[in-house]
């Protein structure tokens, strides 16, 4: 079987995962080798060492979000640190207040873990993005009631690229007594965020969105007033203020917080050359394919995201066809739901526009040549889905 890098297939779905940056897998090499010890055995050297990984790991985290060390919690990824935000907050003060505030664009594991709260006796409001995918400041202040005890809205989303403005959102929140939750998956390393300048209160990241590590993420929560108060979710161990017992994986915690640094050093270079790359490749399908119709902001939007959908074009046959290049027909966290993506049918599309859609998540390691080749991989491919 071929590898990736022994294949011509052009990877274009950097939003779904990654490829592990090289400088990270030698960050996180001495952890697996000479460092192996857990960070929680405080009897020994090898047990320091490994403590003395977790530390700088959660210096660089805290530094990437504009964050205190004491305030980041290490978790297997973004959808843990999700569940851990919402519903610990939601477990934890339901004598007090009981109204959640999310929007219909969300992660699943944002919106699947507020339906579930519903459905165990919260109340819950879901509000609608503009036609860009983008949730406006007026549609989470309508949505607040005394009740309101959470806002949960992500920074940049996952399928059209829509960067929201947090700092306003968080400033009406902080306001009204109301905690802002921020799931900034695909938005650390790639926009400026700090967490103090928008009055964020809980925030989720991962490692493998960032050229890192999968099964690493970290959840920021404020621990100056107001500090929200979490139940955890699992009991025993008492590792990472009690919120996420169980050893931390100091390798990959390592490999975490040197991919956010690494982000954060080049992000302004990485941007511009990621952009020029989306743009290249959106004038190609334009210019190659008549019909092509762009999903999400022509400007608002991440650097290297690009959603498009093809008229009069099967989405099923066309995917079946697409064997060049590596991109997304939605969300790949959803993949197994059959039906068509929840963000493209929430900004207007109708069903077979949606299903007719593809997600490229341009990326560090994409060249010009790639993109060239997956213009033309594409445009055959919905020629002969056309035909």
């Amino acid at each position: 079987m071929k590898t990736l890098s022994e294949s011509s297939i052009v990877y274009l779905d950097n939003h779904a995962t990654t490829r592990p940056d090289p400088r990270v897998l030698e960050a996180m090499r001495p952890y697996f080798e000479e460092k192996y010890g857990n960070a929680a055995s405080r009897s020994h050297l090898v047990g320091w060492d490994a403590e003395d990984g977790i530390e700088a790991a959660r210096e660089q985290v805290a530094r990437g979000i504009g964050a205190k060390t004491e305030d980041i919690v290490f978790t297997s990824g973004a959808t843990e640190s999700n569940n851990l935000a919402i519903k610990g907050l939601a477990f934890a003060n339901r004598s007090k207040k009981n109204h959640l505030v999310t929007s219909s664009v969300e992660h699943r594991s944002v919106l699947d873990v507020v339906k579930r709260l519903a459905r165990e006796g919260f109340a819950a409001t879901i509000v609608r993005p503009n036609e860009y995918g983008e949730v406006s400041v007026e549609s989470i202040e309508r949505a607040l009631t005394d009740q309101t005890l959470l806002v949960s809205v992500m920074a940049a989303n996952n399928e059209v690229g829509a960067i929201n403005p947090i700092k306003e959102i968080g400033a009406i929140c902080r306001a009204r007594g109301v905690f802002l939750h921020v799931d900034a998956t695909q938005a650390v390393g790639k926009i400026p965020l700090d967490v103090e300048e928008s009055s964020i209160d809980l925030l989720s990241l991962t490692g493998h969105k960032i050229y890192g590590p999968k099964g690493i993420g970290a959840l920021y929560v404020r621990r100056r007033e107001p500090a929200p108060r979490l139940v955890p979710l699992f009991d025993g161990g008492g590792q990472e203020r009690g919120l996420r017992p169980g050893t931390v994986a100091v390798p990959l915690a390592v490999g975490l917080g040197f991919a956010i640094e690494l982000a954060l050093r080049e992000r302004r270079e990485e941007s511009r050359r990621v952009l020029e790359l989306r743009e290249r490749l959106h004038a190609g399908l334009v210019g190659r394919i008549a019909g092509v119709r762009l999903n999400g902001s022509p400007r608002d939007r991440l650097p290297g995201n690009l959603n498009v959908s093809f008229e009069a074009t099967d989405g099923e046959t066309l995917g079946g066809l697409l064997r060049e290049v590596a991109a997304s027909a939605g969300s790949a966290c959803s993949s197994l739901d059959p039906e068509p993506s929840h963000v493209l049918r929430a900004i207007g599309l109708d069903e077979d526009l949606a299903r007719a859609s593809l997600r490229f998540g341009v990326g560090r390691f994409n060249t010009r040549e790639e993109i060239d080749r997956a213009v033309e991989a594409v445009a055959r491919a919905v020629e002969a889905s056309r035909r």
